[in-house]
C-alpha cells in the first residue's frame, strides 16, 4: 500500500479514537457541566476557523470570492449547503478567474 493510503488511514483511525474516546469518557458523567459543555459547543467554530482563516490570509480571487459567497449563503442556510454551494463558486471561479 502506497505512503498515501497509509496516512489515511492512520488518521481516520486516529480520528474516530479520538471521537469515540470524548464519547466515552463524557457518558461516565450524569450531568455535564455547563462550562464543559459551552467549550464543546465551540469546538466546530474553532475548527472552521482554522480552515478559513489561512485561506483568507493567502487567498486569491477565487477564494475570496467564495468565502464571501459563502458568508451570505451563511445567513439563510444550512452547514451542507454553505459547503456545497462554497466549493462550486471556488471550482468555477478558479476556473474563470484563475
Amino acid at each position: 500500500m502506497s505512503t498515501t493510503l497509509w496516512i489515511i488511514f492512520w488518521a481516520a483511525v486516529a480520528t474516530y479514537l479520538t471521537r469515540i474516546g470524548g464519547h466515552l469518557v463524557l457518558s461516565r458523567f450524569e450531568r455535564v457541566h455547563p462550562r464543559v459543555e459551552a467549550g464543546l459547543n465551540a469546538v466546530p467554530a474553532a475548527v472552521l476557523t482554522t480552515l478559513v482563516a489561512p485561506a483568507a490570509v493567502s487567498a486569491g480571487p477565487a477564494e475570496l470570492l467564495a468565502l464571501v459567497v459563502a458568508a451570505v449563503v451563511s445567513l439563510r442556510a444550512g452547514l451542507l449547503a454553505i459547503f456545497l454551494i462554497g466549493a462550486v463558486v471556488l471550482i468555477a471561479a478558479r476556473q474563470f478567474i484563475g
